[in-house]
């Protein structure tokens, strides 16, 4: 560890900026508190992030908000995910540092999909999917139903793709004691007043695990406290924003 602060010091004339910054990331000392499962690196703090900001919530160097850091640890300690065996696994409105490595341990396994995104694999509206059912042994879709104006419609068609003996993790905010919609409020500026976002139709209560169930799924709500220690919880920055994680299975 000593050698590498030593070879970093050493070569800060002849590397750029970031590069060096880079290297000091990798350091887990230097009076640094918080660690990024994700990306593997280190900082001071996390960085402040949201229309009404939080503080200590995204990652200087991947991006990773309090709820990527929560889920990939999920992936890797409560899951199979990454137990080697071939898996088909449906990622809707990929997140950019989640891409790569699921890629990368999936291979011709792992599809991107989304509406609107261009740079996915397969352009998706997830209220109609082309696929056929039981196709898929894992599910992804994080922060994506909120914005779907006939979510039961699309919660329904993931339930129908997702293989009988895969699994799903659906996460959506959990903004309000019931989920609260209105079709009629169609106005950015309104939207975002009303569901705290331009693009979203509603906010989800509670309740959202109901809508689940009524899809199909059996759900499984899971805290970071449930299989993370306290002063884990606290180096990775896994605060209150990060949310629950709805793991889902076909009934």
């Amino acid at each position: 560890m000593l050698m590498r602060i030593k070879h970093a010091a050493t070569d800060v004339m002849h590397k750029p900026l970031k590069k060096v910054r880079r290297l000091i990331g990798q350091v887990p000392n230097l009076g640094i508190r918080r660690y990024c499962p994700v990306c593997k690196m280190w900082s001071k703090r996390f960085e402040k992030y949201g229309i009404v900001p939080r503080e200590d919530a995204k990652c200087q160097w991947c991006g990773a908000l309090e709820r990527h850091r929560l889920v990939w640890l999920y992936f890797k300690r409560m899951t199979d995910l990454f137990d080697g065996r071939t898996k088909s696994m449906l990622h809707v409105g990929p997140e950019g540092m989640f891409r790569r490595l699921l890629k990368r341990h999936l291979g011709s396994g792992y599809l991107t999909a989304d509406l609107h995104d261009p740079n996915v694999m397969v352009r998706m509206d997830i209220t109609d999917i082309a696929y056929p059912d039981e196709t898929f042994d894992v599910i992804y879709c994080s922060h994506v139903l909120e914005h779907v104006p006939d979510d039961r419609r699309a919660m329904a068609e993931l339930n129908r793709v997702l293989k009988s003996d895969g699994w799903a993790v659906l996460l959506v905010p959990i903004t309000a004691d019931r989920t609260f919609e209105d079709p009629s409020i169609t106005d950015p500026s309104d939207r975002l007043r009303f569901f705290g976002h331009k693009d979203r139709v509603r906010r989800y209560g509670p309740d959202f695990v109901e809508r689940l169930k009524e899809a199909g799924f059996k759900v499984k709500a899971t805290t970071a406290s449930d299989f993370l220690k306290g002063k884990e919880i606290a180096r990775k920055g896994i605060t209150d924003g990060a949310g629950d994680i709805y793991d889902c299975t076909k009934r």
